[in-house]
């Protein structure tokens, strides 16, 4: 998590305190440390050192351009699942050569906006992609540049919502199917096989499975070599788990040693598409309470944040940490339920939360660098948060907060 430390004026992240970040930007607002981004990145291309590799930001977790940029920066690649976060990449300084194009329903626009750009591969989901994307580039005089993602029906162990690698998800092609599928797209005039894909889910805390995927996908590339079929890279996906609560995920090079020696000895490059270990804990976000209501069975903390500034307790519930950015010393712990001003019983952040606060105090709800922001809404037409990025003692606003005109100034009455 990116290093919050106690100092007279409460928590700060890096040389920033938060106080001062709510004060100048109000609440809620998002925060990341530019700090914790670069770390988290270079904790990928360390374990790399020496092999022919290629780090892919899942840019789905969190595609706020000065995200983007920095790890453009640092000469990351991309990982995307439509046009909007290919525009994204682009606008924030990343490479079209980097850029991986995921996700199981590709427009025909989506296709041609990316073989035009130049994009480094396709990774193809299903067989009519195959024939959608050679017809596409054949009208552009291209070919296009595919991996096909195949589906190894390997448990990920995580949970069900965000897994992807089991036979019954609608991601990638079936195991069984990838060879003749390889084949087909071998022989057809605008395609080019460049690679192959595979990917069984996220928050992985366990190597094992990844392993096991990556050991049916080298038996796949030997059969693929066998008929003529020589792949110039490897993409294994993303998936490793981050810290929320007790947690305790492998260390990156322990996570990647395995697959390393799994592929010890072969040409072809080696992918990874991580997401939320490279930004989850980079991020945290800054509420304030509004009220305190005590009912009678449970005591209710009253924020300005909600399940449409992070979505993912509601959704999956998920768990974030918090702590109050300047603990009273005069207030008595109580357990509380965190919750917003949305109008769904859903509508909460956390449940049984023991915290010493007040009206008007801050909070820091942590790891919420991933599919936080990404995955906020504007129900009950409210305002999305502001984001901002802490650089050493710099706080730069890298997304303003919306307003409530802005929500509906694409709408009109009738005539």
């Amino acid at each position: 998590m990116p290093t919050l430390a106690q100092a007279k004026d409460g928590l700060r992240l890096e040389a920033v305190p938060l106080r001062q970040i709510a004060e100048q930007y109000g609440t809620p607002t998002y925060v990341y440390s530019r700090a914790a981004l670069e770390a988290a990145y270079r904790s990928y291309t360390d374990a790399l050192a020496g092999r022919d590799s290629l780090v892919c930001f899942a840019v789905k977790a969190n595609s706020n351009l000065a995200v983007l940029d920095v790890f453009a920066r640092l000469g990351a690649g991309f990982d995307i699942v439509s046009g909007g976060e290919m525009a994204r990449v682009l606008a924030a300084g990343g490479r079209a050569d980097r850029i991986v194009f995921s996700g199981v329903g590709k427009t025909v626009a989506e296709l041609r906006d990316a073989l035009v750009a130049g994009i480094r591969c396709f990774n193809v989901e299903s067989p009519t992609e195959i024939d959608r994307l050679n017809e596409v580039a054949g009208s552009l005089g291209k070919r296009a540049p595919i991996a096909l993602r195949v589906n190894p029906n390997v448990d990920p162990k995580t949970h069900p919502y965000i897994s992807t690698g089991l036979r019954d998800n609608k991601f990638g092609v079936a195991f069984a199917d990838a060879l003749a599928l390889y084949r087909r797209a071998a022989a057809l005039p605008n395609l080019h096989v460049s690679g192959i894909a595979c990917h069984i889910g996220s928050q992985l805390l366990d190597g094992a499975p990844v392993t096991e995927a990556a050991e049916k996908v080298l038996g796949l590339v030997r059969q693929l070599e066998s008929e003529g079929i020589h792949l110039e890279h490897i993409d294994l996906g993303g998936g490793l788990g981050i810290r929320y609560a007790n947690e305790v995920p492998p260390k990156v090079a322990d996570y990647l040693a395995p697959l390393l020696a799994c592929f010890a000895g072969r040409k072809e490059q080696l992918c990874f598409e991580p997401g939320r270990s490279l930004v989850g804990n980079a991020g945290l976000l800054l509420t304030r309470v509004e009220f305190l209501k005590h009912g009678e069975t449970k005591n209710f903390a009253i924020v300005d944040a909600a399940m449409n500034d992070l979505a993912r307790p509601a959704l999956y519930d998920a768990y974030h940490d918090m702590v109050a950015v300047a603990p009273g010393t005069d207030t008595p712990e109580q357990v509380y339920e965190i919750v917003g001003p949305i109008c769904e019983s859903g509508d909460f952040l956390g449940h049984d939360r023991k915290l010493a606060i007040a009206a008007g105090d801050l909070l820091a709800i942590q790891s919420a660098g991933a599919y936080g922001m990404v995955m906020s809404s504007n129900y009950n037409t409210r305002p999305r948060a502001a984001e901002v990025m802490v650089d050493g003692d710099q706080v730069h606003l890298v997304r303003a907060r919306e307003t409530v005109q802005s929500l509906f100034a694409g709408e009109s009455r009738l005539p």
